[in-house]
């Protein structure tokens, strides 16, 4: 599923990433537990959240995360937007809760972290 896709999924704003619209993503994790992604398999994957901290956006780069989406219509504060930015990080932000995003993505044919439908 592209980027782009995702973001029409989730009725969801671009943050930043215009020019990552294209990029690939084929699993998806959600978890406001830092440590958690870091146990999935993660590579590539979309991680959805209701945290905004910079905390987020270096769990992303250290887990090679594709693409963050904050729910709730959360949007985080400039020194993440930054942070991700300078990585090149898209960032999205999303009005539905965490277990309404995931399940649209479930329908749009996303797996789970470990490839499991």
């Amino acid at each position: 599923m592209k980027l782009f896709e995702i973001v029409e999924a989730l009725d969801g704003a671009l943050l930043i990433g215009e020019d990552k619209l294209d990029r690939e993503i084929n699993t998806c994790g959600a978890s406001d537990l830092m440590s958690d992604i870091l146990a999935g398999l993660s590579e590539g994957c979309i991680l959805l959240t209701g945290l905004t901290t910079v905390q987020v956006i270096r769990t992303a780069m250290v887990a090679g995360v594709g693409a963050v989406v904050f729910v709730r219509g959360k949007t985080p504060p400039p020194e993440v937007i930054d942070m991700a930015q300078t990585n090149e990080l898209p960032l999205i932000s999303s009005p539905y809760s965490m277990f309404v995003s995931c399940g649209r993505l479930h329908a749009c044919n996303l797996t789970g972290l470990d490839g499991r439908r």
